[in-house]
């Protein structure tokens, strides 16, 4: 979910994937298509279920990766101000972000008088629509209104940890020369890592804060530098001891899925053929536009739920084949969001004009509920 800077098509792949996985992942946890059709596929309806939120592990170290690659591809930043960063950031994510919700909480309205289902996000109240509109839900203890929203929190939040890192590094006495700054930034990113991965990310009661995912983003970081390094094996070395050392004291299978990605990372872009390989296209597009689909697709899933459970809603082979429509629809709508929102560089202006609409017709589709 970074900027398009210093990407490659095997990133752009592995984003395209891991996009499919958490599409897959939500229409297989939230229902009805999902129940309908489950004896079709007990098993594979079931890993989805259970595994297929894997894939935000992917977008957690693509995500530090693509953030040092831009910011600090020498461990020292190459920004100015750190709160310019942070706010353009900011804005950058939330345009697309502020689109998708209130798409999704004009097809939750449409389609709850007639879809009785857990799935079916409630009629939003103006604290939660103020909390989503500012990244906040989680923190103030507000509902997401949408699906995997509370992942856009995470990836600004470790981001602008991140920016104030190294802004701080860069800052602190006796870090004039660059290179006493980079080893500082770099210094202080382990011990973050470490306290992350060991203690920080073993405890649930933490995951609203960027600390507790922190680990899984600095193997991104750290793969970056051993891409670039002359030499890849100290900064092999570090991040297997790290994922290794995590792993011992509480076996996850997110950061064990963190660590492959991470070390796949350095072993495909250190080599000159996979860098220079065009990958396959299909997947580079999805990858491109990987994080308007995030964000769209629980609105498409949710409108053809409500449609094909109100036709056919015992049918497993047709609810089957709606789960198929529900995701084709998803890329589609996905695609149009990037084209015309995503791609294009928001201000401040229409950021807040957005985030104004989102709160306002929130407002004015409880109210609509209510009257009707």
């Amino acid at each position: 979910m970074s900027p398009p800077t210093s990407r490659t098509p095997v990133i752009d792949m592995a984003k395209g994937l891991a996009c499919i996985a958490i599409v897959w992942h939500h229409l297989a946890f939230y229902g009805p298509m999902s129940d309908i059709a489950q004896p079709l596929a007990p098993a594979l309806i079931a890993w989805l279920y259970d595994y297929g939120r894997m894939a935000v592990q992917v977008f957690l170290v693509l995500g530090g990766y693509l953030a040092a690659a831009s910011l600090a591809p020498q461990g020292v930043p190459r920004f100015d101000h750190a709160g310019h960063v942070i706010a353009k950031r900011f804005v950058r994510l939330v345009v697309p972000y502020a689109v998708a919700l209130l798409l999704t909480v004009i097809v939750a309205a449409l389609v709850r008088p007639g879809l009785d289902h857990a799935s079916v996000p409630d009629e939003p109240t103006l604290a939660q629509l103020l909390a989503n509109a500012l990244l906040l839900q989680d923190i103030v203890g507000e509902s997401a209104l949408s699906a995997g929203v509370w992942y856009v929190a995470i990836d600004f939040q470790l981001f602008a940890l991140s920016v104030l890192v190294w802004a701080g590094a860069r800052a602190f006495p006796g870090a004039r020369a660059q290179q006493h700054a980079a080893l500082l930034a770099k210094s202080a990113i382990v011990a973050g890592m470490a306290a992350s991965l060991w203690v920080l990310n073993r405890m649930p009661e933490l995951d609203m804060w960027a600390v507790y995912f922190f680990g899984s983003y600095g193997l991104g970081m750290l793969a970056y530098w051993a891409v670039q390094a002359p030499r890849a094996q100290g900064w092999v070395a570090l991040m297997v001891v790290l994922g290794g050392v995590a792993l011992a004291i509480d076996h996850r299978g997110r950061i064990l899925v963190a660590l492959a990605t991470a070390l796949c990372l350095v072993a495909a872009l250190r080599s000159d053929s996979v860098r220079s390989w065009r990958g396959v296209a299909p997947l580079v597009q999805l990858g491109q536009m990987s994080y308007s689909v995030f964000l769209v697709h629980f609105a498409v899933c949710l409108l053809v739920n409500a449609v094909i459970s109100r036709l056919w809603p015992e049918s497993p082979v047709l609810n089957a084949l709606g789960m198929l429509l529900a995701f084709a629809l998803s890329l589609a709508a996905g695609r149009q969001l990037y084209l015309h929102v995503e791609r294009h560089v928001p201000s401040w202006t229409t950021a807040l004009r957005w985030q104004v609409g989102l709160v306002g017709a929130g407002m004015l589709v409880a109210v609509s509920s209510n009257w009707a």
